[in-house]
């Protein structure tokens, strides 16, 4: 039989959510079949058989969160159904014991202990304890998580589990309040007071639950903005040609149903400004620069659950009707949960756009591996300066965070200046 794993959809993703199984143990399924709804950190999509045969066996339920590469279901011949699944892996009796109980205490369910309670002599010993600097703390998520909740310093506490693991039984009486929590060691005490006071006891507030779509943006940016050293420089565009182009371009498009946006336009003015300069249409990957020959832009998209960035392929060599309609299809297949992982994987320059939600300005963290991204404010009618009289403008403004190990400010500038010129002589988006 062959098995049906879990697949990797992204370099960030480490496991996957099997939603809904679209087939049953028993159905005959051909190659390209979807066998069930998985949402990754990113899309949700659907889970394809590689080969003929039949499911024979389903091995996780629905709703189970499954790390890349494990088996989820096997497909084989027909009077193999039922047989042969994959056995997995039991965990040692005493870490099987400690787990049941703490699974009923996180359910707040009685249960029958399979091992027996700590005796008096056991609670005595699992007092606060001192562990030398840097010595792990073995104890399971459910623990840490009520130690986190109810300001308990594990490290002060001694564990009754297997090797020394602290068990839910040892931290109840801190959650309960019949013993005062322990608190770090003086050595361990930060050397600076910290400038806010820290929170203690249970959070106030109801938990929400973060998407994975959230938590992985928000790991990435992190590490981006922890790792790259970002510089932002800021021009000013003055949008009145553009907006005139635009209504022009949309007139001629009415009967094809296509509308262009202020953003296609920016989207195809980058894309050019990147051939004339490539050096921002770079990666920066383990300490060295890589050119990308091909132009891919990606587009900041929100959704409910977080944003996620499609890209619209060698975006300076398609015409502004081809840019609309794409980017039109990747923002309503974004928000639906129907990109496939080719879409959004990939690109070489990123661009966020706030222009629509009557933002200035702002500044955007650069999307690794690339070395920019662009921030789009809105466009604001402002008195300007032409020919020596005070007219009215619809002046842009555009920052370009930049990666100063691949760029210098002189070469932000003038790709900047790229753009500005691109927006300001519309006539070039169509011709470039």
């Amino acid at each position: 039989m062959a098995e049906v794993i879990m697949p990797k959809m992204g370099d960030a993703m480490e496991e996957g959510t099997l939603l809904k199984w679209l087939k049953a143990v028993g159905d005959e399924v051909s190659e390209g079949d979807a066998l069930a709804e998985i949402e990754t950190d990113k899309v949700t999509l659907e889970l394809e058989a590689q080969e003929d045969g039949f499911l024979t066996n389903t091995l996780v339920d629905e709703g189970a969160v499954v790390p890349i590469g494990e088996p989820v279901a096997t497909i084989g011949a027909q009077d193999e159904i039922g047989k042969g699944a994959p056995a997995k892996k039991a965990p040692a009796a005493a870490e099987t014991a400690v787990e049941e109980v703490e699974k009923a205490a996180e359910a707040n369910a009685p249960t029958e202990q399979p091992m027996a309670a700590p005796s008096a002599a056991e609670k005595a010993e699992a007092q606060v304890v001192d562990r030398k600097p840097g010595e792990r703390v073995r104890a399971s998520p459910l623990v840490k998580r009520l130690a986190e909740e109810h300001g308990i310093d594990l490290s002060q506490v001694a564990g009754t589990g297997p090797g020394g693991r602290i068990i839910n039984a040892d931290i109840q009486p801190y959650v309960s309040g019949e013993k005062q929590a322990p608190q770090p060691t003086a050595a361990a005490q930060p050397a600076v007071a910290p400038t806010t006071t820290p929170s203690t006891g249970t959070p106030k507030g109801e938990k929400v639950d973060m998407p994975k779509i959230k938590r992985t943006t928000g790991k990435r940016m992190t590490e981006s903005k922890l790792g790259i050293p970002h510089y932002y420089v800021t021009a000013s565009i003055d949008m009145g040609a553009s907006l005139d182009f635009r209504k022009q371009i949309n007139a001629s498009l009415e009967e094809t149903g296509i509308r262009v946006s202020v953003n296609d336009l920016i989207v195809k003015a980058a894309a050019l400004a990147l051939r004339d300069h490539p050096n921002v249409n770079r990666t920066f990957v383990d300490g060295e620069l890589y050119q990308q020959d091909a132009i891919d832009v990606n587009i900041a998209i929100a959704m409910d659950g977080g944003l996620i960035a499609p890209f619209v392929p060698a975006a300076d060599e398609k015409s502004l009707g081809s840019i609309a309609k794409m980017t039109k299809d990747l923002g309503k297949r974004a928000r639906e949960g129907g990109l496939t992982p080719e879409e959004y994987q990939g690109g070489t320059f990123t661009i966020s756009n706030l222009g629509m939600f009557d933002v200035d300005e702002f500044i955007a963290v650069i999307n690794p591996p690339q070395v920019a991204i662009l921030a789009i404010g809105s466009v604001v009618e402002t008195p300007v300066v032409k020919n020596g009289e005070i007219a009215v403008g619809h002046l842009m403004k555009v920052t370009l965070s930049a990666d100063h190990r691949a760029l210098d400010g002189a070469e932000v500038a003038t790709f900047l200046q790229s753009v500005r010129k691109y927006l300001e002589n519309p006539m070039l988006l169509a011709i470039g």
